[in-house]
């Protein structure tokens, strides 16, 4: 049994930058692959990144190529989420998923846990 929290959300003016956080309580954290995903209102939930269970292989969506960057520490059992320039249309809620997957990147309907999200609001 894994338990993820995440934290660190808030608002922001677009350009800004925050870091979320996934913190996972269970001894197996280190062996799942770890995945962001994203809501926003009136649409479906969508892939954000991914990272690997050993760190070496991420992966993002096209949307945040370039300014979001994820990260973990299996000793912390945490995942990060690191956002740069960020815009209107990232705000949502930021949920953090913990599964397994041969892909290059974990699905929605592989993700064995989830948190409960967090709220990023990106003002213009």
């Amino acid at each position: 049994q894994v338990q993820l929290v995440e934290s660190g959300g808030g608002s922001v003016q677009a350009g800004g930058s925050l870091r979320l956080s996934c913190a996972a309580s269970g001894r197996t954290f280190g062996s799942y692959d770890m995945a962001w995903f994203r809501q926003a209102p009136g649409k479906e939930r969508e892939f954000v990144c991914f990272i690997r269970w050993t760190g070496s292989w991420t992966y993002y969506a096209d949307s945040v190529k370039g300014r979001f960057t994820v990260s973990r520490d299996n000793t912390k059992n945490t995942v990060y989420l690191q956002m740069s320039s960020l815009k209107p249309e990232d705000t949502a809620v930021y949920y953090c998923g913990a599964g397994r997957t041969s892909r290059s990147y974990l699905m929605q309907y592989e993700v064995d846990y989830w948190g409960q999200g967090t709220q990023v609001t990106v003002s213009s």
